[in-house]
C-alpha cells in the first residue's frame, strides 16, 4: 500500500479531489495529475522496483472505519492456450476492471467476490449474505482480475474498458488480437475485521473495482514476459524461475 487520495488519473485527470476515496499501491506519486513521465519520475513500493504503474481500489470500510490493506499481491500471467503469444503492455496503457456504478449482486455473482484465505477459511456469512466471516486464523481477501485482449490500437478508451477484452476459450477475440498480461490484485484486508456491515468509498460491496496504468520500464516488462509468462512458467519478483 502507499497512500490514499480522493483522485482517479484515469477517470478524473487533472481533476483532484473529484473521485471517491482510493486505496493506491505501487507508484508512490500517484495522484490526479499523474502522468507516464511522472510516475516513471517516481519512487515506487511494487517489488521489483522496475515497476513504476500505478493500482489503485475504492477504500474499504468495515462500520464506517477505513480499513488498510495489510497486502497486496499484483500477479502477472497467461490465460491463452498458447502463452508465448503474450506481449508486454504499451507503455501509458491504462486499464479499469470491475465497475464502481454496479450497487446490487449480479445473476452470476461477478459483483463480489472478497473471501476467506488462511487456515479455518470462512465459518459462515454476515447477516446481510454480502460478506464471508473467516475464521480466526483467516483474513479476509478480494481478487480482481483484469482483461488481457488488447485491440492493439488505443492506450484508453472513454469509458476505460473498450480497448480491451477478456480471453475466451483460451484465444482473443478478433477485435482484440494483441494478448496481453493478465493481470490480477489479490488484496488481504486485516484479521478479525468486523464484516457485519462493510462498505467501498464507491458504495456497496458489489462496486468493488480497480484501476492500471502502466510505467514499468520497458525493457524490464519487456524481459518479464518474454522469459516467465511467453514460457508458461511461474516467476518470483526478480523474474527469475
Amino acid at each position: 500500500m502507499s497512500h490514499f487520495a480522493k483522485d482517479d488519473p484515469i477517470v478524473f485527470p487533472g481533476m483532484p479531489g473529484a473521485s471517491h476515496h482510493h486505496t493506491f499501491f505501487g507508484n508512490d506519486s500517484t495522484d490526479a495529475s499523474s502522468t507516464l513521465d511522472s510516475l516513471r519520475a517516481a519512487t515506487t513500493n511494487c517489488d521489483p522496483k522496475q515497476d513504476h504503474s500505478a493500482y489503485w481500489v475504492p477504500t474499504l470500510y468495515a462500520n464506517g472505519v477505513q480499513q488498510d490493506p495489510t497486502q497486496v499481491t499484483v500477479y502477472y500471467g497467461s490465460r491463452l492456450k498458447d502463452p508465448s503469444r503474450t506481449q508486454p503492455f504499451p507503455a501509458g496503457f491504462k486499464e479499469l476492471a470491475g465497475n464502481a456504478a454496479t450497487q446490487t449482486d449480479t445473476p452470476d455473482h461477478q459483483g463480489n467476490h472478497f473471501s476467506c484465505a488462511g487456515t479455518g477459511g470462512s465459518i459462515g456469512r454476515s447477516a446481510d449474505g454480502t460478506m464471508p466471516i473467516c475464521a480466526k486464523t483467516a483474513h479476509i481477501v478480494r481478487q480482481v482480475v483484469f482483461a488481457d485482449c488488447w485491440d492493439g490500437l488505443h492506450l484508453d478508451s472513454p469509458d476505460h474498458k473498450s480497448h480491451v477484452a477478456q480471453v475466451v476459450a483460451g484465444k482473443c477475440p478478433a477485435a482484440f488480437p494483441v494478448p496481453i498480461p493478465n493481470v490480477s490484485l489479490v488484496i488481504d484486508y486485516p484479521a478479525g475485521m468486523d464484516v457485519s456491515h462493510v462498505s467501498l468509498a464507491s458504495g456497496t460491496t458489489f462496486s468493488m473495482h480497480a484501476d492500471f496504468f502502466n510505467a514499468w520500464d520497458d525493457d524490464a516488462l519487456a524481459q518479464r514476459v518474454r522469459d516467465c509468462l511467453d514460457q508458461g512458467v511461474k516467476c518470483n519478483a526478480a523474474g527469475g524461475f
